[in-house]
Order: structure tokens, then C-alpha cells, then sequence
């Protein structure tokens, strides 16, 4: 079986699911509360896993009720926690989201342990990375230890793939070390700077051939319903969304880069690759949840099958 490498966040998210989502200073009564896993990282590592595929997950938690609760449900659906590490003074991250009726939602996250994973961490996991074959990481851990796992990441021959979210502003020399990058269609264009004028595929495809331009291998933009386009040195090709009733989207850009980075793992060609990780992320949105909501392997074949 193939390993995936995924390094990044691990939080515990407090779910409010209402009508709306209140406007500044408004108050929204009637909601619906839950509590369930996530963080980009352990979504994402979760995803990989359900998809099929062999998964280490590096990442840090609190010595608190919420790391504990966390490292148990790993532990319970066969995630390897032998690469988590326990923070002594900070606490395990926690996600505040609030979802409306169409699934739209808006998430306000505390860090906690996962700003305290340094490059000495990911250093010291170096065997682990180099057992894999792909890497998949984000930026909801320090900047610092996304560079060394990328550089590890590459020393060994894994193809990487980079999770831009949330955006912030990265280092010219961190992006020649990306085979596959993943923005969403508002990421894209902020991190490339791209005027918010025009219309939207134009920039999401300026903002592609930028990323390439300074050195990334290829470029994914999720569009949520209206697909993804793929662009790299040599094609440009928009791949169409499954329609489904939405009912949460938490998580599903996670999904998708979870689902990705197994499909790349065994080597399916990168267009069936996309259209397998839109399946997952389309079963996602039809689900309460992040983790929760994320699919197996025979429910995305099924699906594509009908």
C-alpha cells in the first residue's frame, strides 16, 4: 500500500448549524449545536485514510481533555498517531463555525499546540516523511516547519502537494518545491495578488500561471460547485463538479486534498485524480461535519459508478 505523509493541524470544531449567519452585532437564536473533529490537517489525513490509503499524520495536541479525545478517535478509526506529539502548555485547537441552511459557513479558529509544531519537530520525523510517497500539508501550522517538511519532502522524492489555507504571504523559495498546488478560487487570487476585478476564472487562471511562473510543478483550483481548473506548464483544462444537495461544506476542500493525495499515491492519471477527490468532497457536502462527514473508498467508487 502507498503512504501519504500528511503534517498540519488537528482541532476540535464547536458547530452552530441555523438559518443564517448573523450579520455583525446580530444575534441568531434556534440554531443547532455539535461538536466534532477536525483541523485541516487531521481532515485531510482522515480523508487519505478513508480514500485507501496508508497514512502517518504529524502534527501537535494539547495534554488536555480535547488532545486526549483526539488521539483516541485516531486511534479508533486506524490512524497512526505515532508521529503526534503532546504540547505541555498550549492547548489543542479549537474551531468556532457557524453554518447556514445552504451550507455556506464562516470559521474562527484558536491554534493553540498546532502554532507550536516547529522545523526541529519535522526534523526529528524525518524517517517517517521518507517512508512515504506523497506529502500533503497546509498552513495551519508555523510557516517554518511547512518549509522543512517540503525540503525533506523533496530530499526523499515524495511528491508534494501544499494546501495554501489558510493564504498568508509565503517565501519565493518555498513554491519550486510544490509539485501540486491546491488554492481555493478566493486563495488563489490573494496570494498572487491578482485585482479583484474581472471576471473570476480569468484571475483564477492569471493567478495559476504566477504560481508556475515562480516555480510550482502544477496548479489545482478548487471552485466548490463549479469545479476545479488544472493548469500546468503545458495544458489548462477545467474540470467540472458533481451536483449534489449541500448541506455543510466544512471540510470539504479537505476532502478534496485527502482524496487527491491517495489518488496520486497509486497513480491514477491527475484528471481521473480530480474527479475522484470531487466525488469525495461532493458526498462531504451532502453530511454534517468534517470528519464525520468524510466518505470510504467504495462509497466515492459507488458514487461515480451512478
Amino acid at each position: 500500500m502507498q503512504r501519504v505523509i500528511v503534517i498540519g493541524s488537528a482541532n476540535v470544531d464547536l458547530t452552530i448549524k441555523s438559518d443564517r449567519i448573523p450579520k455583525l452585532g446580530e444575534t441568531v437564536s434556534g440554531g443547532r449545536f455539535y461538536t466534532s473533529f477536525g483541523g485541516k490537517g487531521a481532515n485531510q489525513a482522515v480523508a487519505a485514510l478513508n480514500a485507501g490509503a496508508d497514512v502517518s499524520f504529524i502534527a501537535r495536541v494539547g495534554c488536555d481533555a480535547n488532545g486526549d479525545a483526539m488521539m483516541h478517535h485516531l486511534r479508533k478509526i486506524g490512524l497512526s498517531v505515532e508521529g503526534i506529539l503532546k504540547d505541555r502548555v498550549d492547548h489543542t485547537g479549537i474551531a468556532l463555525i457557524m453554518v447556514d441552511n445552504k451550507g455556506r459557513n464562516v470559521i474562527s479558529v484558536a491554534p493553540g499546540s498546532n502554532w507550536k509544531l516547529t522545523g526541529e519537530d519535522v526534523r526529528r520525523a524525518e524517517p517517517l516523511i521518507a517512508s512515504g510517497d506523497v506529502l500533503l500539508i497546509q498552513l495551519e501550522v508555523p510557516l517554518a516547519a511547512v518549509c522543512e517538511a517540503l525540503t525533506i519532502a523533496k530530499n526523499h522524492r515524495l511528491t508534494t502537494i501544499l494546501n495554501p489555507a489558510p493564504a498568508m504571504p509565503m517565501p519565493a523559495d518555498l513554491y519550486p518545491m510544490v509539485d501540486i498546488l491546491t488554492p481555493n478560487e478566493v486563495e488563489a487570487p490573494e496570494l498572487t495578488d491578482i485585482k479583484k476585478t474581472g471576471q473570476l476564472e480569468s484571475r483564477i487562471v492569471e493567478a495559476a500561471y504566477k504560481f508556475l511562473k515562480w516555480g510550482v510543478g502544477e496548479v489545482m483550483v478548487t471552485m466548490g460547485e463549479r469545479g476545479v481548473i488544472w493548469i500546468g506548464e503545458t495544458f489548462e483544462q477545467h474540470i467540472p463538479s458533481f451536483e449534489v444537495n449541500a448541506l455543510d461544506s466544512t471540510g470539504a476542500g479537505d476532502v478534496f486534498n485527502g482524496a487527491l493525495a491517495f489518488a496520486i499515491s497509486v497513480g491514477m492519471p491527475k484528471g481521473d485524480a480530480i474527479r475522484f477527490a470531487n466525488a469525495a468532497a461532493a458526498i462531504c457536502v451532502t453530511r454534517h461535519g468534517a470528519q464525520d462527514s468524510i466518505p470510504s473508498r467504495d462509497e466515492i467508487e459507488s458514487f461515480l459508478t451512478e
